[in-house]
């Protein structure tokens, strides 16, 4: 969970977005996007018709709130928002397959939260000491009535996963929600967990290595908006600090959706976080990285990871016609070491 900086790699992004801009769009949307790209010093707070398409991908793309985990074996693991929870796997992060999902059998422990519905929304994968660890949420539209669950798995494979059970829950009489898992360790080795959406907004607990569940009572809170829209907490560390990303607006509206990534920084991953302008996220602060711009509707549910050649960005994003595709971006950092997309 430990991120490095690297020096992303400008050709690899370039071909990535020419291909994508070919597929799409033909040869001026291709030098179109060509375009765009920035230089690794460039300032981070671009307008959004500046922002790269996302990077190639092909096969099964089709996806919701999607998780990364590099595989120890090589490949990527990828969950996702979907009945019983999507898997899918990719050896070159450009191919992605079917693999299948987390509970085939489905979760019979989830309905009391679910109103007996399948989809179970927002896993964060991890692989920490030997073991796939699967964070995930069961709520309905609008409720507060939710938990996070965690499951755990030596393999990562569809109908390998144990249920660990509850994590954290919220109940309507209280002003957080459990939902969107983000687990983080920090640089003495400490896990934590970042979840919330909406209510009084982002809130963050210690957890055990042991067990991966809670530990201690302690309550810390990272970023809100006085009750609007903030959700999907990802917390990277690099350069020595902890960056906190989060989606501002309107999700799960098909091309009408408004998410967009934000993030603010801290040199404490327990916060306080504060955007490019010095404002607290506490109190509505944040930075925007990437927003909707021309067939990318409402990019967000963010994950961010280290890989061989740059860090990286996965977000979900509508197409004009409403599905819900997989976003990938290199993450690069401004001469301030503020991240950017390219």
């Amino acid at each position: 969970m430990t991120a490095h900086s690297r020096t992303p790699s400008a050709g690899l992004s370039r071909r990535r977005l020419l291909g994508a801009a070919l597929a799409t769009g033909g040869v001026a949307a291709a030098a179109a996007a060509v375009g765009t790209l920035r230089p690794e010093g460039a300032a981070a707070d671009l307008r959004a018709a500046d922002y790269p398409l996302p990077g190639q991908v092909t096969g099964d793309v089709r996806v919701h709130d999607p998780s990364f985990v590099k595989r120890p074996g090589g490949g990527y693991l990828v969950a996702h928002t979907a009945p019983d929870i999507g898997l899918k796997t990719s050896g070159d992060r450009t191919a992605f397959s079917d693999a299948g999902t987390v509970f085939p059998g489905g979760a019979p422990w989830t309905t009391e939260y679910t109103g007996g519905e399948r989809n179970l929304w927002a896993p964060h994968l991890s692989y920490l000491n030997g073991r796939y660890h699967l964070y995930y949420s069961a709520s309905t539209f609008g409720s507060n009535r939710s938990a996070i669950f965690l499951a755990t798995s030596t393999s990562g494979d569809s109908g390998s996963w144990t249920n660990e059970g509850v994590v954290v829950e919220s109940w309507t009489s209280q002003d957080f929600n459990a939902i969107d898992p983000h687990l983080s360790v920090d640089a003495q080795g400490r896990w934590w967990l970042a979840f919330g959406s909406y209510w009084s907004g982002i809130k963050m607990i210690r957890i055990d290595p042991a067990t991966g569940k809670r530990l201690g009572d302690a309550w810390h809170s990272l970023a809100g908006r006085g009750g609007d829209s903030i959700e999907a907490p990802t917390i990277f560390r690099h350069g020595g600090r902890y960056y906190l990303f989060v989606s501002f607006g309107a999700c799960c509206q098909g091309a009408d959706s408004t998410y967009r990534v934000m993030v603010g920084r801290s040199s404490d991953i327990a916060g306080p976080y504060y955007d490019r302008n010095g404002t607290p996220m506490t109190s509505g602060g944040g930075t925007e990285v990437l927003a909707g711009h021309g067939g990318i509707h409402g990019p967000g549910h963010q994950d961010v990871f280290a890989d061989s050649d740059s860090d990286v960005l996965a977000y979900h994003y509508y197409a004009d016609d409403g599905t819900a595709l997989l976003g990938l971006n290199l993450l690069g950092w401004a001469s301030a070491d503020w991240p950017y997309v390219h």
